[in-house]
Order: structure tokens, then sequence, then C-alpha cells
């Protein structure tokens, strides 16, 4: 049997001039390394695009972090200077696939800006800025270090007991990289948090009437996924779902030839 194949939505990046539609280099990496599945890059298009057309030829859904923000519009909120940087195009991509990805029973894995998709994707609310509101720890990257510091394992959350990723990863307090200025404000109603950390900050969701694995974390499992132990625990996870979703799919069969 071929592996299994997740699609991932793309950002746009412009690099001397030029448009690009990108993927950071960890999520394909954790994808195939950890999850033990190959991955398509959806390219970005604000129109045009049929999410059905796309989910029909793929067996998971792996929504990336990214340095962009979802576009305050999409939950009601007049946006300023400061929500920035927007990409209107993986809002409109990402946020669509999501939507059916769930509606299918399609296997979804959600990080970072992804969770934040999946929040507004199905009702809810974003907050931007949250170290300046009272009580709320600085989650933002750190300045003045290289990558792997960056995205060192150095915060706790606590996983609620019977949570979907207390199944995977157990109850109770574990350590993360988890590193932005955004967060879930009002949980959409068909997500159930799964984990804070210990400001309150939701860190890790789920989707309450998922009928497959529908998962959003806050923090970045694809920078250490061949060697933290959660890390690849959750891709494993992803992966065993995605797999499971292929092998119920009815075989396509070769048109006979007359």
């Amino acid at each position: 049997m071929t592996k299994p194949i997740v699609a991932i939505p793309a950002d746009i990046r412009s690099f001397d001039g030029a448009t690009w539609h990108a993927v950071q280099h960890q999520y394909l990496s954790a994808a195939l390394n950890a999850a033990g599945v190959m991955a398509f890059m959806i390219p970005a298009f604000e129109a045009g695009y049929d999410s059905d057309a796309i989910l029909d030829r793929v067996d998971g859904l792996l929504v990336s972090g990214s340095a962009s923000n979802v576009h305050p519009a999409l939950y009601g909120v007049e946006a300023t200077d400061r929500d920035g940087p927007f990409d209107p195009a993986r809002d409109a991509t990402s946020l669509p696939l999501i939507r059916r990805a769930i509606d299918r029973a399609i296997p979804l894995l959600a990080i970072c800006r992804g969770i934040q998709e999946l929040n507004v994707a199905l009702g809810g609310s974003l907050a931007s800025e949250i170290h300046e509101q009272p009580g709320i720890w600085d989650h933002r990257r750190p300045e003045g270090v290289d990558r792997d510091g960056m995205y060192a394992i150095r915060q706790t959350v606590h996983i609620k007991e019977g949570s979907c990723i207390a199944e995977i990863l157990g109850p109770g307090d574990i350590r993360v990289n988890s590193l932005h200025r955004q967060a879930i404000a009002r949980t959409a109603p068909r997500l159930q948090v799964e984990a804070t950390a210990e400001d309150g900050t939701v860190e890790a969701v789920s989707v309450i009437d998922a009928r497959a694995f529908a998962v959003g974390v806050q923090w970045h499992p694809e920078y250490w996924a061949e060697t933290d132990k959660a890390s690849n625990r959750l891709f494993a996870a992803f992966g065993d779902a995605v797999r499971s979703y292929a092998a119920g799919k009815l075989p396509m069969t070769a048109p006979e030839i007359a």
C-alpha cells in the first residue's frame, strides 16, 4: 500500500519581487518522518478553489503555523496595523478546507496559526497582543537566539483529563515550545479546550462532534517531531488517523479498455 497523502495549505510570500506559495520545511519533514505520510502543498488563492476537489484526493489536512495572522474581519473585528501581517489568500484557502475536512471526517491537525484558523472557521474569535493583557505571560519568541533557541521547549501546559490529547500524551503537565502573540479569545461552540498554559491561555482544542481526528495545538510539535517524545506521539497519532481514513476509502479502479 502506498503512503497516504495530507494537504498543507501554503502561505503567500514575496522574494526578489516574485510571489511564491510556500510551506516551511519542518511541517513537510514532520509529516514524512514522524507521521509517516506524504504531503501535498496546496497553493493559496483568494477565489476559485473547490475544497472538495482537493479533499477528494488526499487523506488528511495539516494546517501549519505562519508569520501572518488571520484577518480580524473574519471574526467580526476591525483590523488595525498592529494586527498584521495578513495573508488573505491563506485565509480563503485554509478556512473552507478546515470546515469541509471536519464535515467529511477527514483527519485534521492544526498548528499555531492553524489552531487560530480552526477556531475562526467554526465561529470563534482571537485576541491580539495577548502579552499586554493583565496576568498573561509574554508568549512571543525570545530575541537574540537562533531558530533552535526560538523553538526551545520551555513552557508548561496542562492537558485536561479525559481529553482527546490526554489519550495520546496522557493528562497533566507537559513541556512544549509555544511562541505566539495571538491566541483564542472566544472559543468556537464546536471546540473543546484540551490544554491551557499556566496563565489560562488556550493551548490545544479538539472538535467536539468530529467523526475523525480533529485537533489543534498552539505550540509547535513539528519542530522537534523526530526527537521530542510528546511531539512525536502527536504526529504519530495524526499519521495513524490518516492511514485509517485512507484504508477505509473505496479503491480507485482503472477504466476498462474496449
